[in-house]
């Protein structure tokens, strides 16, 4: 198959399950929705913890000694926090969302604005930073198949039933960010022409699924955490993966 058909796969996965999600919400009381909601964000913080586990990782431990995974996975949310603060990346999203809402969506209500803000920018954040987006796309541009963007795929798909039902047509929007985040990792993946080192990728993973127990918070409604802007900090992990097994 060509490059790219895994991540094509997968947003047509989120619009059919926004579409879905849509027409259930729209029959759905409130509070339902509410409780949909907060199960989705339940089910982001198991989902978390399984990929933030990879801070064991024997690989990891092995390249950079049994201490430096939690200090990596530390130093990798501070300073990709610091350079996403003055990057501005979340109001960034946040203003992306607000352009495609104008664009997509007819009517001024300010509810239903911040409600299709808020469904892109969770919906964006859920599907990007799982270690899948990463992993698949890779895989997918490396020629290796596109096995675990299907996997993912069907758990976007379920998962877009859900958060549509809850936030609208906001989450269908967040298929142009799966496009883009996924198809930049596969065409780096066509470019690299190999895997990364097992013990990167498991830093990754790691700190994908710290950020991901952000968004749990912010679908919980515990604390609004600014999850976009510590998006770098998945591009600062392999790095200081490679300094200190350099080091070592």
């Amino acid at each position: 198959m060509p490059p790219g058909t895994g991540t094509v796969v997968n947003v047509l996965a989120i619009l059919v399950g926004s579409g879905i999600g849509v027409a259930l919400g729209d029959r759905l009381p409130e509070r339902t929705r509410s409780v949909v909601t907060d199960g989705l964000g339940l089910v982001v913080l198991l989902v978390a913890a399984l990929s933030a586990v990879a801070v064991l990782d024997a690989d990891l431990a092995a390249s950079v000694g049994g201490a430096a995974p939690v200090l990596i996975v530390l130093g990798a949310v501070l300073v990709g926090g610091v350079v996403g603060s003055l990057l501005r990346l979340e109001q960034r999203l946040e203003s992306a969302g607000g352009w495609l809402r104008r664009r997509l969506v007819r009517g001024d209500a300010e509810a239903g604005s911040h409600r299709f803000v808020e469904g892109f920018v969770s919906a964006s954040l859920v599907f990007c930073v799982g270690p899948l987006a990463i992993l698949g796309g890779l895989s997918d541009g490396l020629g290796s198949g596109i096995d675990q963007l299907v996997l993912k795929s069907v758990l976007d798909g379920f998962a877009s039933i859900a958060f549509a039902a809850a936030l609208g047509w906001g989450v269908a929007a967040s298929a142009i960010a799966v496009l883009v985040y996924q198809g930049f990792w596969t065409l780096l993946g066509v470019l690299l022409g190999g895997f990364l080192p097992p013990a990167q990728i498991a830093s990754i993973t790691a700190v994908g699924g710290l950020l991901l127990v952000g968004v749990a918070l912010r679908l919980l409604r515990i604390r609004d955490v600014p999850v976009a802007d510590m998006l770098p900090a998945l591009l600062v992990a392999p790095l200081l993966t490679a300094l200190v097994a350099a080091f070592r």
